[in-house]
């Protein structure tokens, strides 16, 4: 009997993503993102609701945060505060593993060994799909491109250890990948069945991080110029599944409130005078202390707009900058746990070859996801892949951005790609390509490489202190 090729391929990313996991069976957590998903989790997993920062957790976090616990309407020290500060179901996926593996330190273990099986693993079967679905023949060209964008991801270093961090990016991702493969099937076969598993999807893909709102929308418009009036069935399967939620926070807050209530600390941090676009330690604390979600989403919003005006020329340079961040190198998580001694001392060749392999899979794969992409012929496939790197990336721009953001298109870069790896290897590029293609291309992988290096100049003197004899005691904050 033939083993499928998503069967193996699932496996084989299985495996790959249980080693580490395997040997940090002891881990804890040590991120404050973390600490608040495990806290909503817990609450859940007790039967108290969507609560977070009772007294025996704000006791854990009170010599990092002064709580002005008068902010907090309705606190109860036992069970904690209703928040809407996260969106929910993360922290369900987390409950409903709790539930099963109860709460003790061995929690971890379990949600990071579900993480693999449910959430990681899928990714590589799935990228195989969507590219099929993206390609939208069966020849043996889009067969071999499709293979090996599925091994892209199996074999991602950073995918492979995402897993091990209790974060919602663990659950956007595959969410978002069934979104846009629902929707590829959506323009071949406009059933009712595909239209409302695409709402469904973009569902609790935004349940999971509201950031995918823009990309909502503009997908639902776009199908419906396609698809007209049955296109509505996309937006009704969407629309039915968060107004639960919408409502639940409303009602919380005694006012219309969407998915969560982080933007205006997001947009806090964003332009903050002493910030650079991206996330920074010691302004992250700022708005923690006020309890009341929608108090801090004012409050943030309202600073945010004070910042922006009182230095509107700040607007691009910080715009550029996100950007940048957003495609940076896959460095931060690395030089955070090695200069805070959580990997322990390693030795320079080590060290150098654990960043390689961290670092460089983003390099190929970003330049050749642009060789792949400008010899794309248009269609309406491309169209939903163009409207998600332009809906994803620009949230990010305009409030905040990191590096880890970019790994949710991996997958789309990967088939990108693969398909152009599989066109040089076949040598078949050149017939799809033409000088003012190349120069797209290169002007591209231009400014990729003019990303890289400044920030690497950037960082010098962290990635000295780190490549020193000490480095694993340089204590750099996230």
């Amino acid at each position: 009997m033939k083993i499928p090729f998503p069967v193996k391929i699932y496996f084989a990313a299985l495996v790959l993503r249980l080693i580490p996991v395997l040997l940090t069976m002891n881990l804890g957590i040590g991120l404050d993102d973390m600490f608040q998903y495990d806290m909503l989790a817990r609450s859940l997993a007790a039967g108290n609701g969507f609560r977070w920062y009772a007294q025996d957790d704000l006791k854990l976090l009170e010599p990092y945060v002064d709580f002005d616990l008068s902010t907090a309407t309705g606190y109860d020290p036992k069970y904690g505060l209703y928040t809407s500060f996260r969106a929910p179901l993360y922290p369900a996926f987390l409950a409903l593993v709790y539930s099963i593996s109860g709460l003790e330190f061995s929690r971890f273990f379990a949600a990071r060994l579900a993480q693999v099986i449910l959430l990681g693993a899928p990714l590589a079967p799935l990228t195989y799909l969507t590219a099929r679905q993206f390609f939208g023949n069966e020849d043996d060209l889009a067969e071999k491109s499709a293979r090996l964008s599925a091994w892209i991801v199996a074999c991602y270093p950073m995918l492979l250890v995402y897993p091990l961090g209790l974060g919602t990016e663990n659950l956007f991702f595959v969410l978002l990948l069934c979104s846009v493969l629902f929707l590829l099937r959506s323009l071949e076969d406009s059933s009712a069945l595909n239209l409302l598993l695409s709402g469904f999807f973009l569902a609790l893909t935004a349940l999971t991080r509201s950031v995918i709102l823009p990309f909502v929308g503009l997908a639902i418009l776009y199908f419906l110029y396609l698809h007209r009036s049955r296109a509505l069935l996309v937006a009704l399967s969407f629309a039915l599944l968060i107004a639960p939620w919408v409502v639940r926070n409303s009602i919380l807050h005694h006012k219309l409130t969407g998915i969560e209530t982080s933007m205006g600390y997001n947009l806090y941090l964003g332009y903050h005078p002493d910030g650079n676009g991206s996330f920074i330690f010691g302004p992250s604390l700022d708005l923690l202390t006020i309890m009341d979600d929608s108090e801090r989403d004012a409050v943030g919003t309202q600073r945010a707009l004070e910042f922006i005006r009182a230095q509107p020329e700040r607007v691009l340079p910080l715009a550029l900058n996100r950007l940048g961040f957003f495609f940076g190198l896959e460095k931060r998580v690395l030089m955070y746990f090695y200069s805070n001694n959580i990997l322990g001392y390693i030795p320079l060749p080590g060290l150098l070859l654990t960043a390689a392999i961290l670092l460089l899979p983003l390099v190929f794969v970003s330049i050749f996801a642009v060789l792949g992409g400008v010899v794309l012929r248009h269609t309406p496939q491309l169209d939903v892949f163009t409207l998600l790197l332009v809906a994803y990336v620009a949230p990010h721009v305009l409030i905040l951005a990191e590096d880890r953001f970019h790994l949710a298109l991996i997958p789309v870069m990967a088939i990108w790609a693969a398909y152009a790896f599989t066109l040089i290897k076949e040598r078949e590029y050149k017939e799809n390509t033409n000088g003012r293609v190349l120069l797209i291309a290169s002007v591209l992988i231009f400014f990729f490489l003019l990303n890289w290096g400044l920030e690497l100049n950037r960082d010098a003197d962290k990635i000295s202190a780190i490549l020193g004899p000490n480095g694993n005691q340089s204590h750099f904050s996230y």
